[in-house]
């Protein structure tokens, strides 16, 4: 059966056997919230757990640039001395090696021919010569290499202070997910941002320029004691906690949170070291324990 669909099955009780415990605490009027589910049960619906251990808390700011071509990789051809076009090589989008020749120019002073070879391997992006053609001054073909590219990303004033070179960057672009570190912030004339450039190796990659990309930088890490995951945190009688578990009985733990980033919430106080809580789909513990409370105030 589809998970989302046992899933509403457990909201509504029809799978059994799910027990929950209200305990009255006579000395400040609150609940204790307990939900016993078998383990066969838990497993169907998708609870997960985890332990709750020393971590890592990496705070990031959200940035978003784009894909560039490396400009020192871009070489514009132009012919040595003027004369008429003989003949070209390559058409655009053609492959070339460094060295390959690429066009062959007649002289107009010697009438004698000279050919222009390839200066970097590369594809051939841009073509402005034809066969009988003068030469004039003008730029022949162009060849960019994309071995190597860069992305950019826009940091704006209120981010500014918190980036810097050096950095970790965690990168999106379509379904790639790419770490790599910020080379350099420069400035932008007549922009009120900073470029944030990242340099990345493309030859596995197959980045083309233009491509949108959303980054994380990582501007602080914090070692901690205690973490648990971020989406196993639940809001429950204005309390913020996990829920514990112990053998087959799950149990709110309220906790005291401190730092978080992406993934993970510090751990103040409430949850022991290597504590058991569930740290994936916890929200239908909640929502069973909500509606076992509906029931009892009816």
């Amino acid at each position: 059966m589809n998970k989302y669909l046992l899933s509403i099955f457990l909201l509504l009780g029809a799978l059994a056997p799910i027990q929950v415990t209200l305990a009255d605490d006579d000395d400040d009027d609150e609940y204790e919230e307990i939900s016993r589910i078998n383990d066969e049960l838990s497993t169907k619906v998708g609870l997960v757990t985890a332990q709750a251990t020393a971590g890592t808390i990496s705070q990031t700011v959200t940035v978003y640039g784009s894909v560039t071509q490396a400009p020192e990789n871009s070489y514009k051809i132009y012919a040595r001395f003027p004369g008429i076009i003989k003949t070209v090589n390559v058409a655009i989008g053609d492959t070339v090696k460094k060295g390959d020749r690429i066009a062959t120019i007649e002289s107009n002073e010697s009438l004698k021919s000279y050919p222009i070879y390839a200066p970097i391997s590369g594809v051939i992006v841009q073509r402005h010569a034809n066969p009988g053609e003068p030469t004039q001054q003008r730029r022949l073909l162009t060849i960019t290499n994309l071995d190597t590219v860069w992305v950019e990303f826009r940091i704006y004033p209120e981010k500014h202070a918190k980036v810097r070179a050096g950095q970790p960057v965690s990168i999106s672009i379509n379904d790639k997910a790419i770490r790599s570190n910020v080379a350099h912030l420069i400035p932008v004339e007549g922009k009120p941002y900073v470029l944030a450039r990242v340099n990345l190796d493309n030859n596995t990659l197959m980045l083309t320029p233009g491509l949108l990309a959303k980054g994380k930088i990582h501007t602080n890490e914090f070692d901690v004691s205690l973490v648990v995951a971020k989406d196993a945190v639940q809001e429950l009688g204005e309390r913020l906690g996990v829920f514990v578990k112990e053998e087959e009985t799950y149990e709110f733990a309220p906790l005291v949170l401190g730092k978080s980033d992406d993934r993970f919430v510090e751990v103040l106080s409430g949850l022991k070291h290597d504590a058991e809580y569930v740290s994936e789909n916890s929200y239908l513990i909640k929502a069973d324990i909500l509606k076992s409370e509906a029931e009892d105030d009816d």
